[in-house]
């Protein structure tokens, strides 16, 4: 490893995009301190990353819930003594026409593809400005680029991220990076929580020609790896079979 090491949160690290990016950035010598709802799953993950020769540990995680993330960051502070990079890569993918009217599923959208990266942010943000500097990777999705059927409350949650990341870009003084990545059709179970029958059926075809899930690891690690001064603002990840 070339680049520093450094200490690392990741949100959604039981499996798909969080699970990869984990191993990745522990294979670089990064620290790594894992949330999720699944603390089974980032258990053993965390077990292996440790047998591997790697640094990581975890806590039980729920985005929509402000409070469990600041104690999720106090407590990777408290461990590792900073928090230089923060990914905030938990995010729910129940697609259906707007007509179905499945407003739970909206909420939900709402609650951990927007407000969990907002409550990241929020934890981290002043610790980040206390040590000097600091680093957001925020994942969205084509979708912060496009609009499709069935996804249009998905699209709209993966914009405001987008937006998100880019105000704060904005509002950062060379202090604070901010990285967005937006993976096309990646391997991962977003699509197992898909409701509506016609939809699921769509992202199957979809998904045929998927990216793995260590794909966008890379990209997380490239941004990352690259030096204090350069801020690596937006990386779009798609397959090259497709055009979207």
């Amino acid at each position: 490893m070339t680049h520093a090491a450094k200490a690392v949160t990741v949100t959604g690290a039981s499996s798909g995009i969080g699970e990869a990016t984990a191993r990745r950035l522990a294979a670089d010598g990064h620290s790594l301190f894992l949330g999720a709802r699944r603390v089974d799953r980032l258990d053993a993950l965390a077990k292996e990353i440790t047998a591997a020769g790697g640094t990581a540990a975890f806590r039980r995680l729920d985005v929509t819930d402000a409070d469990d993330v600041r104690a999720f960051m106090s407590a990777a502070c408290e461990r590792y003594g900073r928090v230089d990079v923060v990914v905030n890569n938990a995010g729910v993918m129940p697609l259906s026409p707007l007509e179905a009217l499945e407003t739970d599923e909206w909420n939900r959208m709402i609650d951990v593809n927007v407000r969990g990266v907002l409550h990241g942010i929020a934890a981290a943000l002043p610790a980040m400005r206390t040590q000097g500097g600091g680093h957001f990777v925020n994942i969205a999705s084509v979708g912060a680029y496009e609009v499709s059927p069935t996804a249009a409350v998905y699209c709209a949650t993966k914009f405001a991220v987008r937006a998100i990341s880019d105000g704060l870009r904005q509002e950062s003084t060379g202090d604070i990076r901010v990285t967005l990545i937006s993976p096309g059709v990646t391997e991962s179970e977003l699509a197992d929580g898909i409701s509506d029958p016609a939809a699921r059926e769509a992202m199957r075809t979809y998904r045929a020609v998927a990216l793995p899930a260590s794909a966008i690891a890379e990209a997380i690690a490239y941004a990352i790896s690259q030096p204090s001064q350069v801020d690596v603002n937006e990386i779009v990840v798609r397959p090259a079979a497709t055009a979207r």
